[in-house]
């Protein structure tokens, strides 16, 4: 039999990991914590403090700060500097794995084998993270438009195949639920993330929309909130602030339908599977991932403006709840994503070539 790992999960240190998390990229880390202790091996995750772990946790950073500047991010960068020595000093750990877009600030020089899963874009790192001088460090993203990208941007033998984020779709199934008229969006509010297209379509399609999610501590994320998302909110276009799992869960399974009016390429969409696994048909924009994860007139709809948008939502009734729920679990389970991740960790530690 073969002997259980000790894998630290390395966070981004100013989002709260668990599985009420806000962010993709800790939603990712939850599901990983949980699937290594479930499957006896040893998982040490380190995230801002109040994160929910079934590991065990190593504070590093704050999920709450009132405002994220240059001095925030110097002081908890070098938190989680010091909290990667202490753990690497005190345990054996087989893999280090990074999820946080600024891992290259807390790079350790030396250790045991690193995996990097880039959940960003890949022209949002800095060049140089991306060709890691240090021993042992392997980037990977998750999903093939991405690694398509990432590719694109650096070719080297550090590169590994992706793999592709799931989400619970056993759990997100849940008890009936009545449909209801509303339009739904989820997820941080933020420019790249097009919520006031989404307000616009809702309203040019006569519906409600219910827009569930957290503005972050980052300058330009409060102002556009302030200043595209607030004048655009009345007694039909309400934001709700963010959700947790359950409720989440009550919303997908109600809503007509899920908006991702997204204006960056997607490098996956956590959101348009919880969406598929509820049963719920998902209006995206062409838009990176969102055309590998959205199976058109399956599924759901891609549109191109706030015109299309609107035109799809009187027509999502046309899509059969019973298939999306197929799709989500022929496609999207976690437990496919976390297996080939115990895999992958399985393999680095081995020192095996990657693939």
């Amino acid at each position: 039999m073969a002997r259980p790992l000790a894998i630290l999960n390395v966070a981004f240190p100013f989002a709260r990991v668990g599985p009420d998390a806000i962010g993709g990229a800790e939603q990712i880390v939850s599901a990983l914590d949980r699937a290594l202790v479930l499957a006896g091996h040893r998982s040490i995750v380190i995230a801002s403090d109040g994160s929910d772990v079934a590991g065990q946790l190593v504070p590093a950073g704050r999920g709450d700060s009132d405002m994220i500047d240059d001095a925030v991010r110097a002081a908890t960068h070098a938190s989680v500097r010091r909290a990667m020595d202490g753990v690497l000093d005190r345990m054996a750990i087989d893999v280090v794995h990074m999820h946080g877009i600024d891992f290259h600030a807390y790079l350790p020089a030396a250790g045991p084998p690193m995996l990097v899963t880039l959940h960003l874009p890949p022209a949002w790192y800095p060049a140089a993270a991306l060709r890691p001088e240090r021993p042992g460090t392997w980037l990977h993203g998750v999903s093939r438009s991405q690694d398509v990208e990432l590719r694109r941007i650096v070719d080297h033998a550090a590169i590994m195949s992706p793999i592709p984020n799931g989400v619970p779709v056993e759990r997100l199934k849940g008890g009936p639920h009545a449909r209801r008229g509303f339009a739904l969006m989820l997820g941080r509010i933020c420019p790249e993330k097009g919520q006031h297209l989404g307000i616009d379509a809702a309203r040019k399609a006569g519906v409600p929309l219910l827009i569930a999610g957290d503005v972050f501590p980052y300058p330009a994320h409060r102002d556009y909130f302030a200043s595209e998302i607030v004048p655009r909110l009345d007694a039909q276009h309400r934001w709700i602030g963010p959700v947790g799992f359950t409720r989440k869960r009550r919303l997908l399974s109600a809503a007509r339908c899920l908006l991702v009016p997204s204006l960056v390429a997607e490098t996956s969409s956590l959101v348009a599977m919880e969406a598929a696994a509820c049963g719920t048909p998902v209006i995206a924009f062409r838009a990176g991932a969102l055309e590998e994860t959205v199976e058109l007139g399956c599924t759901g709809f891609l549109v191109s403006d706030v015109d299309e948008m609107a035109s799809a939502i009187s027509r999502s009734a046309t899509i059969d709840g019973d298939t999306c729920r197929s799709v989500a679990r022929a496609r999207f389970s976690a437990d496919r994503m976390t297996g080939a991740y115990l895999r992958r960790y399985r393999m680095l530690a081995a020192a095996m070539v990657p693939v």
